[in-house]
């Protein structure tokens, strides 16, 4: 059964109905007993909950692909290599072999 979501004219009242589709739309406020409008709901979304099932799991390639970059995920921390493909504390370990 959906849930409604109404407005009354009078006081301003928001409130949610969990109704049935055949029932008859709410009348009066619970509050002032003044008219009320029902609102337009945009819906609830369809979230999978459970093992195997993510709403992250079915992106689209390019919004991965810039959340790794915002995150830093995709950026890899400059080496400390030399050129010849040793890190600075064996090179100097090499020199003094020599």
């Amino acid at each position: 059964m959906p849930t409604y979501e109404y407005e009354c004219k009078t006081c301003g009242h928001c409130f949610e109905v969990f109704q049935s589709i055949k029932d008859n739309p709410k009348r009066s406020c619970p509050k002032c007993r003044g008219r009320v409008k029902r609102l337009l709901g945009t819906g609830a979304g369809l979230l999978f909950k459970g093992s195997g099932f993510y709403i992250t799991d079915y992106r689209k390639p390019s919004y991965r692909e810039a959340a790794s970059k915002e995150s830093g995920a995709g950026v890899t921390a400059p080496s400390s290599k030399d050129s010849t493909g040793t890190t600075p504390a064996s090179a100097s370990k090499k020199k003094s072999k020599d």
